[in-house]
């Protein structure tokens, strides 16, 4: 996996979360909110792109199987146009060679890519890697 050292500017920077699953993204959510993260949601990747538009997040957390222009040429695309967002990939589908495999995700320019179902503490560590830990 890439690794991408904690920039300190971003220490306190806000989360988008995308995912067409509304339990997966708000228990994605509440997992970040609690952990004193700033977070934002999206139900698919066209509504990322609005939130993208408005104000770019420190880090996005991204479903890569849902509807719309998701995958690796959105993440690609992702990078080129905002290259100071971090991205970490989620699918259940990663091992399951539907859709993008976790290896694509990389090299497409995701910084980490998690197997649904992931574990709380995986999703945590792979954050504070990428953004650092909240001050709180």
């Amino acid at each position: 996996m890439t690794s991408v050292p904690a920039d300190p500017s971003k220490r306190q920077g806000d989360i988008l979360v995308v995912d067409d699953d509304a339990i997966l993204r708000d228990l994605v959510t509440d997992w970040l909110e609690a952990a004193g993260y700033s977070v934002r949601r999206a139900a698919n990747c066209c509504a990322a792109v609005s939130e993208l538009d408005r104000q770019p997040p420190s880090l996005i957390v991204s479903d890569m199987f849902m509807p719309g222009p998701c995958g690796a040429e959105a993440i690609a695309q992702l990078k080129r146009e905002h290259p100071g967002v971090a991205l970490i990939a989620v699918s259940g589908h990663f091992n399951s060679g539907q859709g993008i495999s976790a290896e694509a995700a990389l090299a497409a320019g995701a910084d980490r890519a998690l197997a649904k179902p992931m574990k709380r503490a995986d999703l945590l560590r792979a954050v504070a890697e990428l953004v650092g830990v909240p001050v709180r």
